[in-house]
Protein backbone atom coordinates (compact mmCIF):
# COMPACT_ATOMS: atom_id res chain seq x y z
CA UNK A 1 0.00 0.00 0.00
CA UNK A 2 1.53 3.38 -0.99
CA UNK A 3 2.44 5.76 1.85
CA UNK A 4 -0.48 7.88 3.03
CA UNK A 5 -3.16 5.64 1.51
CA UNK A 6 -5.93 4.55 3.85
CA UNK A 7 -7.59 1.16 3.72
CA UNK A 8 -10.74 2.82 2.48
CA UNK A 9 -8.94 4.52 -0.38
CA UNK A 10 -7.21 1.37 -1.63
CA UNK A 11 -10.30 -0.42 -3.03
CA UNK A 12 -11.56 2.80 -4.58
CA UNK A 13 -8.41 2.99 -6.68
CA UNK A 14 -9.22 -0.42 -8.15
CA UNK A 15 -12.59 0.80 -9.42
CA UNK A 16 -13.14 2.09 -12.91
CA UNK A 17 -13.49 5.84 -13.38
CA UNK A 18 -17.21 5.42 -13.95
CA UNK A 19 -17.61 3.46 -10.70
CA UNK A 20 -15.64 6.07 -8.78
CA UNK A 21 -17.88 8.84 -10.07
CA UNK A 22 -20.94 6.88 -9.02
CA UNK A 23 -19.59 6.49 -5.48
CA UNK A 24 -18.69 10.18 -5.29
CA UNK A 25 -22.15 11.04 -6.58
CA UNK A 26 -24.04 8.93 -4.04
CA UNK A 27 -21.87 10.18 -1.16
CA UNK A 28 -22.49 13.80 -2.22
CA UNK A 29 -26.26 13.20 -2.33
CA UNK A 30 -26.25 11.71 1.17
CA UNK A 31 -24.21 14.60 2.51
CA UNK A 32 -26.69 17.08 0.99
CA UNK A 33 -29.75 15.30 2.36
CA UNK A 34 -28.28 14.95 5.86
CA UNK A 35 -27.94 18.72 6.06
CA UNK A 36 -31.64 19.06 5.27
CA UNK A 37 -33.14 16.29 7.42
CA UNK A 38 -31.02 17.20 10.46
CA UNK A 39 -32.46 20.72 10.80
CA UNK A 40 -36.22 20.31 11.10
CA UNK A 41 -37.50 23.38 12.96
CA UNK A 42 -40.94 22.82 14.56
CA UNK A 43 -41.33 26.37 15.91
CA UNK A 44 -40.18 29.11 13.52
CA UNK A 45 -39.10 31.64 16.16
CA UNK A 46 -36.92 29.17 18.12
CA UNK A 47 -34.07 28.79 15.68
CA UNK A 48 -31.75 27.01 18.08
CA UNK A 49 -34.14 24.09 18.55
CA UNK A 50 -33.54 21.84 15.57
CA UNK A 51 -34.39 18.15 15.26
CA UNK A 52 -33.50 15.24 13.04
CA UNK A 53 -36.62 14.43 11.03
CA UNK A 54 -36.73 10.88 12.39
CA UNK A 55 -37.09 12.22 15.95
CA UNK A 56 -40.22 14.23 15.21
CA UNK A 57 -41.81 12.59 12.16
CA UNK A 58 -45.31 11.28 12.87
CA UNK A 59 -47.50 9.47 10.38
CA UNK A 60 -50.41 11.53 9.12
CA UNK A 61 -53.12 10.07 6.92
CA UNK A 62 -52.38 8.76 3.39
CA UNK A 63 -54.93 7.79 0.75
CA UNK A 64 -54.63 6.74 -2.88
CA UNK A 65 -57.07 7.03 -5.77
CA UNK A 66 -58.25 3.53 -6.63
CA UNK A 67 -58.81 3.93 -10.37
CA UNK A 68 -57.28 2.07 -13.29
CA UNK A 69 -56.27 5.29 -15.05
CA UNK A 70 -55.61 8.64 -13.47
CA UNK A 71 -58.50 11.07 -13.31
CA UNK A 72 -58.96 14.56 -11.96
CA UNK A 73 -62.23 13.41 -10.42
CA UNK A 74 -63.11 12.57 -6.86
CA UNK A 75 -62.05 9.00 -6.37
CA UNK A 76 -62.75 6.56 -4.86
CA UNK A 77 -59.94 6.99 -2.34
CA UNK A 78 -58.56 4.16 -0.22
CA UNK A 79 -56.26 4.22 2.79
CA UNK A 80 -52.52 3.58 2.67
CA UNK A 81 -50.81 2.17 5.73
CA UNK A 82 -47.73 4.36 5.86
CA UNK A 83 -45.46 6.84 4.11
CA UNK A 84 -43.38 3.88 2.96
CA UNK A 85 -46.45 2.57 1.11
CA UNK A 86 -45.94 5.39 -1.40
CA UNK A 87 -42.87 3.44 -2.52
CA UNK A 88 -43.83 -0.17 -1.81
CA UNK A 89 -47.62 -0.63 -2.12
CA UNK A 90 -48.36 -2.78 -5.18
CA UNK A 91 -51.64 -0.97 -5.80
CA UNK A 92 -49.84 2.23 -6.76
CA UNK A 93 -46.78 0.86 -8.51
CA UNK A 94 -46.03 3.18 -11.43
CA UNK A 95 -43.18 5.27 -12.79
CA UNK A 96 -45.30 8.36 -12.12
CA UNK A 97 -46.80 9.08 -8.70
CA UNK A 98 -48.18 12.31 -7.28
CA UNK A 99 -48.46 13.17 -3.58
CA UNK A 100 -51.07 15.89 -3.09
CA UNK A 101 -51.47 17.94 0.07
CA UNK A 102 -52.48 21.38 1.22
CA UNK A 103 -49.83 23.75 2.60
CA UNK A 104 -48.43 22.49 5.89
CA UNK A 105 -49.69 18.92 5.46
CA UNK A 106 -46.15 17.54 5.42
CA UNK A 107 -45.27 16.92 1.77
CA UNK A 108 -41.69 18.08 2.23
CA UNK A 109 -41.41 16.33 5.59
CA UNK A 110 -42.33 13.03 3.92
CA UNK A 111 -39.52 13.56 1.40
CA UNK A 112 -37.08 14.26 4.25
CA UNK A 113 -38.12 11.06 6.03
CA UNK A 114 -37.63 9.08 2.82
CA UNK A 115 -34.22 10.71 2.45
CA UNK A 116 -33.37 9.73 6.04
CA UNK A 117 -34.39 6.12 5.36
CA UNK A 118 -32.25 6.03 2.22
CA UNK A 119 -29.16 7.62 3.73
CA UNK A 120 -29.26 5.36 6.78
CA UNK A 121 -30.46 2.20 5.00
CA UNK A 122 -33.24 1.87 7.57
CA UNK A 123 -34.24 -1.73 8.19
CA UNK A 124 -37.67 -2.53 6.77
CA UNK A 125 -37.87 0.61 4.65
CA UNK A 126 -38.23 0.14 0.86
CA UNK A 127 -35.69 2.96 0.49
CA UNK A 128 -33.01 0.50 1.64
CA UNK A 129 -33.18 -1.13 -1.79
CA UNK A 130 -32.96 2.14 -3.75
CA UNK A 131 -29.51 2.72 -5.23
CA UNK A 132 -29.86 6.40 -6.21
CA UNK A 133 -32.30 8.94 -4.71
CA UNK A 134 -32.71 12.37 -6.32
CA UNK A 135 -34.69 15.04 -4.42
CA UNK A 136 -35.10 18.50 -5.94
CA UNK A 137 -37.02 21.47 -4.51
CA UNK A 138 -39.03 22.81 -7.41
CA UNK A 139 -39.12 26.40 -6.19
CA UNK A 140 -35.34 26.58 -6.77
CA UNK A 141 -35.44 25.66 -10.44
CA UNK A 142 -36.36 28.96 -12.05
CA UNK A 143 -34.72 29.23 -15.47
CA UNK A 144 -32.99 25.83 -15.19
CA UNK A 145 -34.30 23.76 -18.09
CA UNK A 146 -32.00 20.75 -17.64
CA UNK A 147 -32.79 18.37 -14.76
CA UNK A 148 -29.18 17.19 -14.81
CA UNK A 149 -27.95 20.76 -14.46
CA UNK A 150 -30.32 21.22 -11.50
CA UNK A 151 -28.89 18.10 -9.83
CA UNK A 152 -25.34 19.30 -10.46
CA UNK A 153 -26.02 22.79 -9.08
CA UNK A 154 -28.20 22.01 -6.06
CA UNK A 155 -27.11 18.57 -4.93
CA UNK A 156 -23.41 18.40 -5.81
CA UNK A 157 -22.32 21.98 -5.15
CA UNK A 158 -18.85 22.71 -6.44
CA UNK A 159 -17.64 19.09 -6.77
CA UNK A 160 -15.92 19.04 -10.19
CA UNK A 161 -15.68 15.25 -10.43
CA UNK A 162 -19.24 14.58 -11.60
CA UNK A 163 -20.75 16.49 -14.53
CA UNK A 164 -24.17 16.55 -16.20
CA UNK A 165 -23.31 13.74 -18.64
CA UNK A 166 -22.07 11.59 -15.74
CA UNK A 167 -25.28 12.21 -13.79
CA UNK A 168 -27.42 11.19 -16.76
CA UNK A 169 -25.42 7.97 -17.17
CA UNK A 170 -25.54 7.11 -13.46
CA UNK A 171 -29.33 7.46 -13.28
CA UNK A 172 -29.87 5.65 -16.58
CA UNK A 173 -27.65 2.71 -15.62
CA UNK A 174 -28.69 2.49 -11.98
CA UNK A 175 -30.26 -0.77 -10.76
CA UNK A 176 -32.91 1.23 -8.92
CA UNK A 177 -33.32 5.01 -8.89
CA UNK A 178 -36.12 7.21 -7.52
CA UNK A 179 -36.58 10.88 -8.40
CA UNK A 180 -38.65 13.15 -6.12
CA UNK A 181 -39.69 16.59 -7.38
CA UNK A 182 -40.92 18.41 -4.29
CA UNK A 183 -43.40 21.29 -4.59
CA UNK A 184 -44.56 21.40 -8.19
CA UNK A 185 -47.09 24.11 -7.23
CA UNK A 186 -44.07 26.30 -6.38
CA UNK A 187 -42.26 25.61 -9.66
CA UNK A 188 -41.69 29.02 -11.31
CA UNK A 189 -41.51 27.65 -14.88
CA UNK A 190 -44.56 25.37 -14.87
CA UNK A 191 -46.26 27.55 -17.52
CA UNK A 192 -43.12 28.29 -19.52
CA UNK A 193 -43.47 28.24 -23.30
CA UNK A 194 -39.95 26.88 -23.57
CA UNK A 195 -40.06 23.18 -22.78
CA UNK A 196 -38.16 22.15 -19.68
CA UNK A 197 -37.03 18.72 -18.52
CA UNK A 198 -39.71 18.84 -15.83
CA UNK A 199 -42.37 19.10 -18.53
CA UNK A 200 -40.72 16.25 -20.43
CA UNK A 201 -40.74 14.11 -17.28
CA UNK A 202 -44.48 14.68 -16.82
CA UNK A 203 -45.07 13.60 -20.42
CA UNK A 204 -42.88 10.48 -20.02
CA UNK A 205 -40.41 11.82 -22.59
CA UNK A 206 -37.68 11.73 -19.94
CA UNK A 207 -37.09 9.15 -17.17
CA UNK A 208 -39.69 6.96 -18.88
CA UNK A 209 -38.53 3.92 -16.90
CA UNK A 210 -37.47 5.69 -13.70
CA UNK A 211 -39.97 6.12 -10.83
CA UNK A 212 -40.72 9.82 -10.34
CA UNK A 213 -42.73 11.18 -7.41
CA UNK A 214 -44.17 14.68 -7.63
CA UNK A 215 -45.43 16.52 -4.53
CA UNK A 216 -47.87 19.38 -5.08
CA UNK A 217 -50.89 21.31 -3.81
CA UNK A 218 -52.68 20.90 -7.13
CA UNK A 219 -52.41 18.71 -10.20
CA UNK A 220 -50.23 19.67 -13.17
CA UNK A 221 -51.93 20.59 -16.43
CA UNK A 222 -50.73 17.33 -17.99
CA UNK A 223 -51.10 13.94 -16.33
CA UNK A 224 -49.76 10.76 -17.90
CA UNK A 225 -52.55 8.12 -17.87
CA UNK A 226 -50.38 5.80 -15.76
CA UNK A 227 -49.99 8.38 -12.97
CA UNK A 228 -51.02 7.22 -9.49
CA UNK A 229 -52.45 9.81 -7.10
CA UNK A 230 -51.78 9.84 -3.35
CA UNK A 231 -53.02 12.52 -0.99
CA UNK A 232 -52.19 13.55 2.57
CA UNK A 233 -55.18 13.94 4.88
CA UNK A 234 -53.49 15.54 7.89
CA UNK A 235 -53.25 14.65 11.57
CA UNK A 236 -55.98 12.70 13.31
CA UNK A 237 -56.18 12.41 17.11
CA UNK A 238 -53.82 9.42 17.21
CA UNK A 239 -51.16 11.26 15.19
CA UNK A 240 -51.51 14.38 17.33
CA UNK A 241 -51.04 12.35 20.54
CA UNK A 242 -47.99 10.64 19.08
CA UNK A 243 -46.39 13.96 18.12
CA UNK A 244 -46.98 15.44 21.58
CA UNK A 245 -45.32 12.42 23.21
CA UNK A 246 -42.50 12.21 20.68
CA UNK A 247 -41.46 15.86 20.41
CA UNK A 248 -43.04 17.88 23.23
CA UNK A 249 -43.68 16.20 26.59
CA UNK A 250 -42.01 12.78 26.40
CA UNK A 251 -43.55 10.44 28.98
CA UNK A 252 -45.20 13.24 31.00
CA UNK A 253 -48.80 12.02 30.92
CA UNK A 254 -50.11 15.02 32.86
CA UNK A 255 -48.62 17.48 30.37
CA UNK A 256 -50.05 15.38 27.52
CA UNK A 257 -53.54 15.53 29.02
CA UNK A 258 -53.27 19.31 29.53
CA UNK A 259 -52.40 19.94 25.88
CA UNK A 260 -55.18 17.62 24.70
CA UNK A 261 -57.64 19.38 27.00
CA UNK A 262 -56.61 22.77 25.60
CA UNK A 263 -57.37 21.59 22.09
CA UNK A 264 -60.70 20.11 23.18
CA UNK A 265 -61.60 23.42 24.84
CA UNK A 266 -61.02 25.13 21.49
CA UNK A 267 -63.24 23.36 18.93
CA UNK A 268 -62.74 26.18 16.41
CA UNK A 269 -59.11 25.06 16.15
CA UNK A 270 -59.93 21.44 15.35
CA UNK A 271 -59.77 21.95 11.58
CA UNK A 272 -56.68 24.16 11.75
CA UNK A 273 -54.87 21.55 13.86
CA UNK A 274 -55.40 18.87 11.23
CA UNK A 275 -52.63 20.74 9.42
CA UNK A 276 -49.52 19.09 10.92
CA UNK A 277 -47.38 22.23 10.73
CA UNK A 278 -49.98 24.31 12.58
CA UNK A 279 -50.67 21.62 15.17
CA UNK A 280 -46.95 21.38 15.88
CA UNK A 281 -46.87 25.10 16.72
CA UNK A 282 -50.08 24.78 18.75
CA UNK A 283 -48.66 21.90 20.80
CA UNK A 284 -45.40 23.67 21.65
CA UNK A 285 -47.09 26.99 22.42
CA UNK A 286 -49.78 25.31 24.55
CA UNK A 287 -47.06 23.47 26.50
CA UNK A 288 -44.73 26.42 27.03
CA UNK A 289 -47.22 29.22 27.78
CA UNK A 290 -49.04 29.11 31.09
CA UNK A 291 -51.42 31.89 30.02
CA UNK A 292 -52.75 29.85 27.10
CA UNK A 293 -56.41 30.73 26.77
CA UNK A 294 -59.62 29.53 25.24
CA UNK A 295 -60.14 30.97 21.78
CA UNK A 296 -63.47 31.90 20.27
CA UNK A 297 -62.15 32.00 16.72
CA UNK A 298 -59.21 31.05 14.54
CA UNK A 299 -58.43 34.77 14.27
CA UNK A 300 -58.02 35.01 18.04
CA UNK A 301 -55.66 32.04 18.07
CA UNK A 302 -53.54 33.36 15.23
CA UNK A 303 -53.32 36.80 16.87
CA UNK A 304 -52.18 35.10 20.08
CA UNK A 305 -49.62 33.01 18.20
CA UNK A 306 -48.14 36.08 16.48
CA UNK A 307 -47.96 37.79 19.87
CA UNK A 308 -46.04 34.79 21.25
CA UNK A 309 -43.55 35.15 18.40
CA UNK A 310 -42.99 38.82 19.24
CA UNK A 311 -42.80 38.24 23.00
CA UNK A 312 -40.18 35.54 22.52
CA UNK A 313 -38.09 37.87 20.34
CA UNK A 314 -38.41 40.75 22.86
CA UNK A 315 -37.31 38.52 25.71
CA UNK A 316 -34.38 37.26 23.71
CA UNK A 317 -33.40 40.85 22.84
CA UNK A 318 -33.04 41.64 26.56
CA UNK A 319 -30.11 39.26 26.85
CA UNK A 320 -26.60 40.68 26.96
CA UNK A 321 -24.93 41.48 23.61
CA UNK A 322 -27.97 40.61 21.50
CA UNK A 323 -29.57 42.47 18.61
CA UNK A 324 -32.39 44.82 19.67
CA UNK A 325 -35.61 44.80 17.63
CA UNK A 326 -37.94 47.77 18.00
CA UNK A 327 -40.67 47.06 15.45
CA UNK A 328 -44.21 47.40 16.83
CA UNK A 329 -46.05 44.11 16.28
CA UNK A 330 -49.16 46.09 15.27
CA UNK A 331 -47.39 48.17 12.61
CA UNK A 332 -47.09 46.09 9.44
CA UNK A 333 -48.96 47.97 6.69
CA UNK A 334 -46.18 47.50 4.11
CA UNK A 335 -46.06 43.78 4.85
CA UNK A 336 -49.87 43.58 4.59
CA UNK A 337 -49.78 45.11 1.12
CA UNK A 338 -46.92 42.85 -0.02
CA UNK A 339 -48.82 39.75 1.16
CA UNK A 340 -52.06 40.88 -0.48
CA UNK A 341 -50.40 41.59 -3.83
CA UNK A 342 -48.75 38.16 -3.70
CA UNK A 343 -51.89 36.20 -2.94
CA UNK A 344 -54.36 38.13 -5.09
CA UNK A 345 -52.59 37.39 -8.38
CA UNK A 346 -53.83 34.72 -10.74
CA UNK A 347 -50.45 33.01 -10.28
CA UNK A 348 -49.65 33.62 -6.63
CA UNK A 349 -46.18 34.83 -5.72
CA UNK A 350 -44.43 32.68 -3.14
CA UNK A 351 -40.83 33.96 -3.16
CA UNK A 352 -39.08 37.31 -3.30
CA UNK A 353 -35.47 38.33 -3.72
CA UNK A 354 -33.99 39.51 -0.45
CA UNK A 355 -33.03 42.82 -1.99
CA UNK A 356 -36.52 43.35 -3.39
CA UNK A 357 -38.25 42.56 -0.12
CA UNK A 358 -35.88 44.79 1.87
CA UNK A 359 -36.62 47.62 -0.55
CA UNK A 360 -40.38 47.21 -0.08
CA UNK A 361 -40.37 46.75 3.69
CA UNK A 362 -37.21 48.44 4.88
CA UNK A 363 -34.20 46.74 6.45
CA UNK A 364 -35.46 46.93 10.05
CA UNK A 365 -38.85 45.38 9.28
CA UNK A 366 -37.26 42.68 7.15
CA UNK A 367 -34.70 41.72 9.79
CA UNK A 368 -37.38 41.63 12.48
CA UNK A 369 -39.67 39.26 10.59
CA UNK A 370 -36.69 37.12 9.65
CA UNK A 371 -35.73 36.90 13.34
CA UNK A 372 -39.35 36.10 14.23
CA UNK A 373 -39.22 33.13 11.87
CA UNK A 374 -42.13 34.40 9.79
CA UNK A 375 -39.71 34.89 6.88
CA UNK A 376 -37.37 32.13 5.72
CA UNK A 377 -34.28 32.72 3.60
CA UNK A 378 -33.04 30.25 1.03
CA UNK A 379 -29.99 30.45 -1.24
CA UNK A 380 -30.75 29.70 -4.87
CA UNK A 381 -28.39 29.17 -7.77
CA UNK A 382 -29.14 30.47 -11.24
CA UNK A 383 -28.30 28.63 -14.46
CA UNK A 384 -25.10 30.67 -14.77
CA UNK A 385 -24.06 29.48 -11.26
CA UNK A 386 -24.61 32.93 -9.73
CA UNK A 387 -26.16 32.81 -6.28
CA UNK A 388 -28.77 34.95 -4.58
CA UNK A 389 -30.97 34.75 -1.51
CA UNK A 390 -34.71 34.33 -1.92
CA UNK A 391 -37.28 34.84 0.82
CA UNK A 392 -40.63 33.19 1.49
CA UNK A 393 -43.17 33.02 4.29
CA UNK A 394 -42.63 30.18 6.76
CA UNK A 395 -46.14 29.00 5.86
CA UNK A 396 -48.83 30.25 3.52
CA UNK A 397 -51.12 30.98 6.48
CA UNK A 398 -48.83 33.83 7.54
CA UNK A 399 -49.18 35.33 4.08
CA UNK A 400 -52.98 34.98 4.34
CA UNK A 401 -52.94 36.60 7.80
CA UNK A 402 -51.20 39.77 6.63
CA UNK A 403 -53.13 39.86 3.33
CA UNK A 404 -56.37 39.82 5.36
CA UNK A 405 -55.18 42.94 7.21
CA UNK A 406 -54.75 44.74 3.91
CA UNK A 407 -58.24 43.69 2.77
CA UNK A 408 -59.65 45.13 5.98
CA UNK A 409 -57.68 48.33 5.37
CA UNK A 410 -59.07 48.66 1.83
CA UNK A 411 -62.69 47.96 2.79
CA UNK A 412 -62.56 50.25 5.84
CA UNK A 413 -61.53 53.35 3.90
CA UNK A 414 -64.23 56.08 3.83
CA UNK A 415 -65.76 56.33 0.38
CA UNK A 416 -63.92 53.32 -1.04
CA UNK A 417 -65.72 51.96 -4.08
CA UNK A 418 -63.89 48.73 -4.89
CA UNK A 419 -66.33 45.86 -5.22
CA UNK A 420 -65.68 42.62 -3.38
CA UNK A 421 -66.06 40.86 -6.72
CA UNK A 422 -63.02 42.77 -7.96
CA UNK A 423 -61.11 42.46 -4.70
CA UNK A 424 -61.48 38.67 -4.46
CA UNK A 425 -61.31 38.00 -8.20
CA UNK A 426 -58.35 35.61 -7.97
CA UNK A 427 -58.87 34.48 -4.37
CA UNK A 428 -61.14 31.45 -4.30
CA UNK A 429 -62.36 30.40 -0.84
CA UNK A 430 -61.26 26.80 -1.41
CA UNK A 431 -57.69 28.02 -2.03
CA UNK A 432 -57.34 30.81 0.57
CA UNK A 433 -60.16 30.18 3.03
CA UNK A 434 -58.30 31.80 5.92
CA UNK A 435 -57.97 35.11 4.09
CA UNK A 436 -61.76 35.31 4.26
CA UNK A 437 -62.00 34.06 7.84
CA UNK A 438 -59.20 36.27 9.15
CA UNK A 439 -60.69 39.35 7.48
CA UNK A 440 -64.07 38.58 9.08
CA UNK A 441 -62.40 38.18 12.48
CA UNK A 442 -60.35 41.36 12.23
CA UNK A 443 -63.26 43.71 11.54
CA UNK A 444 -66.97 43.02 12.17
CA UNK A 445 -68.24 45.45 9.52
CA UNK A 446 -65.90 44.04 6.89
CA UNK A 447 -66.94 40.59 8.06
CA UNK A 448 -70.61 41.41 7.42
CA UNK A 449 -69.78 42.48 3.86
CA UNK A 450 -67.80 39.31 3.22
CA UNK A 451 -70.52 37.04 4.60
CA UNK A 452 -73.00 38.77 2.29
CA UNK A 453 -70.58 38.36 -0.63
CA UNK A 454 -70.33 34.63 0.09
CA UNK A 455 -73.98 34.09 -0.76
CA UNK A 456 -74.42 31.17 -3.17
CA UNK A 457 -72.92 30.24 -5.53
CA UNK A 458 -69.69 31.80 -4.22
CA UNK A 459 -69.84 30.14 -0.83
CA UNK A 460 -71.63 27.40 1.04
CA UNK A 461 -73.89 27.59 4.06
CA UNK A 462 -71.21 25.78 6.07
CA UNK A 463 -68.34 28.09 5.11
CA UNK A 464 -70.45 31.20 5.66
CA UNK A 465 -71.25 29.88 9.13
CA UNK A 466 -67.55 29.66 9.93
CA UNK A 467 -67.04 33.21 8.65
CA UNK A 468 -69.92 34.37 10.88
CA UNK A 469 -68.19 32.66 13.81
CA UNK A 470 -65.00 34.58 13.05
CA UNK A 471 -66.96 37.84 12.75
CA UNK A 472 -68.81 37.51 16.05
CA UNK A 473 -66.29 35.49 18.00
CA UNK A 474 -69.34 33.89 19.58
CA UNK A 475 -69.75 30.14 19.29
CA UNK A 476 -73.15 30.40 20.97
CA UNK A 477 -74.32 32.78 18.25
CA UNK A 478 -73.33 30.26 15.61
CA UNK A 479 -75.31 27.47 17.22
CA UNK A 480 -78.45 28.53 15.32
CA UNK A 481 -76.67 27.58 12.08
CA UNK A 482 -75.21 24.44 13.65
CA UNK A 483 -78.65 23.29 14.84
CA UNK A 484 -80.08 24.04 11.40
CA UNK A 485 -77.38 21.91 9.77
CA UNK A 486 -77.86 19.03 12.23
CA UNK A 487 -81.65 19.01 12.12
CA UNK A 488 -81.68 17.30 8.72
CA UNK A 489 -79.49 14.69 7.11
CA UNK A 490 -75.86 15.83 7.00
CA UNK A 491 -74.21 14.47 3.86
CA UNK A 492 -70.47 14.47 3.30
CA UNK A 493 -69.61 13.33 -0.21
CA UNK A 494 -66.28 12.16 -1.49
CA UNK A 495 -66.87 14.36 -4.52
CA UNK A 496 -67.36 17.53 -2.43
CA UNK A 497 -64.50 19.99 -2.54
CA UNK A 498 -62.20 19.96 0.47
CA UNK A 499 -63.47 23.30 1.76
CA UNK A 500 -67.07 22.05 1.96
CA UNK A 501 -65.99 18.80 3.62
CA UNK A 502 -63.84 20.55 6.20
CA UNK A 503 -66.41 23.27 6.92
CA UNK A 504 -69.09 20.64 7.52
CA UNK A 505 -66.84 18.58 9.79
CA UNK A 506 -65.87 21.65 11.81
CA UNK A 507 -69.53 22.55 12.40
CA UNK A 508 -70.12 18.96 13.50
CA UNK A 509 -67.21 19.31 15.95
CA UNK A 510 -68.91 22.37 17.45
CA UNK A 511 -72.16 20.40 17.65
CA UNK A 512 -70.40 17.58 19.50
CA UNK A 513 -68.87 19.91 22.09
CA UNK A 514 -72.27 21.55 22.68
CA UNK A 515 -74.22 18.30 22.88
CA UNK A 516 -76.31 19.01 19.77
CA UNK A 517 -77.86 15.88 18.31
CA UNK A 518 -77.10 15.11 14.67
CA UNK A 519 -80.30 13.65 13.25
CA UNK A 520 -78.62 11.72 10.45
CA UNK A 521 -75.10 11.58 9.02
CA UNK A 522 -74.45 10.07 5.60
CA UNK A 523 -70.94 9.53 4.24
CA UNK A 524 -70.94 9.04 0.50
Amino acid sequence: MPPGMTSLEKPVQRLTEKQKKKLYFIDALKERYRVDYDKVQPIPYIKDRLYCVDKVYVEGGFEFMATEQVTRGSGPWKRLESYTSVISDERIQSVRRIIEGEPGYGKTTVTLQLAYDWCNRVEGSPMRDVEVLIILRMRQLSGIRSIYRAIEVYLLGSDPRVKEADIAAIIRESKSAVVILDGYDEYPDQHSRRETDVQRILKLDLFANTPVILTTRYLPDYLAPITKRVRLTGFDEIARDEYIRKAVVGEDKIALSIIKARLKENPVLEDLCQVPLIFVMFAHIAYENQDFQNFKSVTEFFRYMIRCFHEHLKNKSKELNTVRYSIDENEHAALDKLAFLAISQENQQITWSREGMCKQLGQDVYKTYLALGIFVEEEVVAYDSSREVEVRFYHKLFCEWYAAHHIVHILSQPGQNMSLEELFRHMKPEDVQYVYRFACGLNRDVGSSIVQYLSDPRGTFQFRSLCILEKTGDVEGTLVNVRSLCSGTVIIKGGDNRLLQRSTVQLLDIAATRGILVSSLHLD
